[in-house]
């Protein structure tokens, strides 16, 4: 008898939910497997008739969320009830109150953290960044919203194949831009490389191909490497009575992307392709002790790099990571990174967040990982204090999650852990908002230093405050803390606020003396008098005195102007600014590229941030004045663009058209040698088609760099060139820049 797809579905179906039960045994209390089934039972339901864009039945989504939760976060039966449910309110008619009815207010309280806001949002705001803020704003009532999303887009990102390309780089940036840094501040380390590895994959594919086909074809001489390298280290472990694990594991394809661009180097030349991971079972008084005697023992073999040794034992991350890192010359000349921890710290590394409280727990001091908490409570401050736009908000928290930190000391000994890059400000606002508020400067070591002096770890830090100080506009600068930001914003907006009540007085005094009527009317039209976007700025301009109040009786003349005009020509406006700014924007040529579902002939202007040609993957967004523009999918910009507004993205594809020349850099370096110049112009010009804007030489102790703007006509024909290039004798390397 031959089985129905909708048998076969059934099958799948109850093998996953199967699954997440057999891994939840450990942790299942009386009576939760019955609450399980009845959510799996509610969601079945409600899911019945829908499909993933892949075709494959709707539930298939929420099971492997649950999954992940239990699997790879290690969360409960809560966490698995809203992961089953978390779709269920947004796609049905199911209500909150019924969810909270079923299966209490915690779970009613972590789905609504997961529902999206519908509806329309300020202007400069965005659904994407209100739906983060909503969803962040629930991380201070219950962590578990953030950690059952990050599960979500997991499971979206390793679906991402079966949906259409502007929804793929719209989710993978959105999830470079936030769950990613996320992922990683709760110390979610291993979804954190899978999701940034996602992220390659879906924006920039065949560079992630061509990483991943050199990273397995070097995998056997890898294993027989580490195979030698921990040989001894392993012999001398078990001789000193050491139970342990060694695993070796290559670096994510991301982080070796990473340092291939950060450095500018090949494959080839990322020295530290992997790393050793030498596990301890040890107690956790013996912890600290057991990992440096490790240590010593692989510094015995090897020797270490003095500039690479992180000790996150004795200081943990804010994160709850802790570690020994160290990086040694093996007998191959080879750098290798051995990374030294017991199973308790191995397993907060691995499930972040959720482990971190399970130790917690046992640990009844309360020392472990604190920090996280600490962070936590942080942003909670943050969330609470913040009332300006989602976008601002967005970047203000993105800001605060992939520092490393810096470890500096008050006067009386006390440890702070600020962000890298934190200043002398950061420490002050750290104190108190009012030492914050009130600094002139610190004393750093004894040594006076001005407020924006970066602190380095071991700095103990004395803050000098006075009561004359106020924050001004520029502090903004120099600070990166989230706390610091939102009390200076807080505070200018305190400002602010006092000048608009302030100019509007003055305003209305001035119309009164020169017996005009204060209405909304006039002010529009002193608004846009003065040329500002609205009334309060003209209001704040007045309070200033950066515009002088003096200056509305010109505004008085120039309407009385303008009146007896419309009073001879019966004429108001001639064509909008707004249209002819679009035309001088755009110029008189510009290409023609397929736009959209349609995919229409539309007109649009190449972004100048990072000069697309045809062949280029690319993206169109939609600007408020400037019409479409287009921009890679490399662009520095995109993952912001298209993190923020994803709503304004749309779909662009070349027609590959030959006869148009766009402008591209390519940087070249190599042996300097007589006649070397002429050989390069040499190949270009004879090219077919391709004119030379510039070239720049720069020749110093026999290394020759040069870079050239020439017009070419597609990717193709740039990389034939490039190819062309690098046949010349003595250029090494041939790359396009932006």
């Amino acid at each position: 008898m031959i089985q129905t797809d909708t048998e076969v579905e059934r099958k799948e179906i109850l093998k996953r939910y199967r699954k997440i039960l057999r891994q939840a045994k450990p942790i299942l209390k009386p009576g939760d497997t019955k609450l399980i089934k009845k959510a799996f039972n509610i969601s079945l339901e409600a899911h019945k008739d829908m499909r993933r864009k892949s075709g494959e039945p709707y539930i298939y989504h929420p099971l492997e969320v649950a999954l992940v939760c239990v699997e790879e976060i290690g969360l409960g039966t809560t966490s698995i009830i809203a992961a089953l449910l978390h779709d269920v309110v947004e796609d049905t008619d199911m209500e909150l109150e019924d969810i909270e009815r079923e299966f209490g207010h915690k779970v009613m309280t972590i789905i609504d953290g997961l529902t999206k806001i519908s509806g329309v949002f300020e202007y400069g705001s965005s659904q994407q960044a209100e739906n983060f803020r909503k969803m962040l704003l629930t991380l201070s009532d219950d962590v578990r919203v953030i950690l059952i999303k990050l599960a979500d887009r997991l499971n979206n990102m390793r679906t991402l194949a079966s949906m259409p390309r502007h929804k793929q780089l719209k989710i993978a940036s959105e999830t470079m831009y936030l769950y990613a840094p996320l992922a990683h501040r709760l110390g979610l380390y291993a979804i954190k490389s899978e999701l940034e590895d996602l992220y390659l994959k879906y924006t920039d594919a065949s560079t992630y191909k061509d990483i991943v086909k050199k990273i397995n074809e070097s995998r056997s001489y890898r294993n027989k490497f580490i195979r030698q390298f921990i040989q001894p280290i392993e012999e001398e472990l078990t001789k000193q009575g050491f139970h342990f694990t060694i695993k070796g594991r290559p670096k994510s394809v991301y982080s070796i992307f990473n340092k291939m661009k950060k450095q500018g180097i090949p494959f080839e030349e990322v020295y530290d392709l992997f790393a050793i991971r030498i596990i301890l079972d040890s107690d956790l008084e013996n912890e600290k002790a057991d990992c440096w005697q490790v240590y010593s023992i692989v510094t015995d073999f090897y020797r270490p790099n003095p500039d690479r040794l992180r000790d996150w034992i004795s200081t943990p991350r804010s994160n709850g990571y802790e570690s020994l890192h160290t990086t040694v010359m093996s007998n191959t000349g080879q750098w290798v990174e051995v990374q030294i921890r017991t199973t308790r710290m191995d397993e907060i590394a691995e499930r972040g967040y959720a482990a971190h409280w399970k130790y917690k727990e046992k640990d009844s001091s309360g020392k472990t990982g604190s920090g996280l908490d600490d962070w936590i409570n942080q942003v909670r401050s943050m969330l609470e204090s913040n009332d300006g736009n989602a976008i601002e908000f967005m970047e203000d928290f993105r800001g605060n999650l992939f520092h490393d930190e810096v470890f500096v000391f008050t006067p009386k000994g006390d440890l702070k852990v600020l962000p890298h890059g934190a200043t002398a400000l950061d420490f002050a606002f750290e104190i108190h908002t009012e030492v914050g508020a009130k600094c002139i400067g610190a004393k750093v070591n004894q040594k006076l230093v001005s407020i924006n002096h970066k602190l380095k770890n071991g700095d103990q830090v004395e803050i000098l405050t006075s009561n004359k100080q106020k924050p001004t506009e520029d502090w903004l600068n120099n600070v990166v803390t989230s706390r610091a930001k939102a009390k200076i914003k807080d505070a200018l907006r305190e400002e602010k606020r006092s000048s608009i009540l302030d100019g509007k007085e003055i305003v209305q005094r001035k119309l009164k003396a020169m017996k005009m009527e204060f209405n909304s009317e006039i002010v529009e039209q002193l608004r846009a008098f003065y040329e500002l976007k609205t009334a309060n700025e003209f209001y704040y301009r007045v309070g200033k005195g950066i515009i002088d109040p003096t200056t509305i009786k010109s505004f008085k003349d120039f309407k009385e102007a303008q009146a007896s005009k419309t009073k001879v020509t019966g004429k108001v406006k001639d064509e909008s600014s707004f249209t002819k700014e679009i035309k001088s924007l755009k110029g008189p040529d510009h290409d023609q590229l397929l736009i959209g579902e349609d995919m229409d002939v539309v007109d649009y202007i190449l972004a100048k941030c990072c000069n697309p040609i045809p062949g280029d993957d690319v993206f169109g967004f939609v600007t408020v004045n400037e019409g479409i523009k287009i921009h890679r999918t490399s662009c520095p910009n995109a993952l912001e663009l298209l993190s923020n507004h994803g709503n304004r993205v749309i779909k662009a594809r070349w027609t590959s058209q030959k006869e148009i020349a766009f402008l591209a850099g390519l940087r070249i370096l190599g042996t300097d040698r007589v006649g070397l110049i002429n050989d390069v112009t040499k190949v270009i010009s004879n090219e077919l088609k391709v004119n030379m804007r510039s070239i720049t030489v720069d020749s110093d102790a026999g290394i020759f760099e040069g870079t050239i703007k020439l017009y070419v006509h597609s990717t193709e024909h740039l990389d034939h060139l490039i190819k062309n290039l690098q046949e010349v004798d003595g250029v090494i390397k041939v790359t396009r820049f932006d």
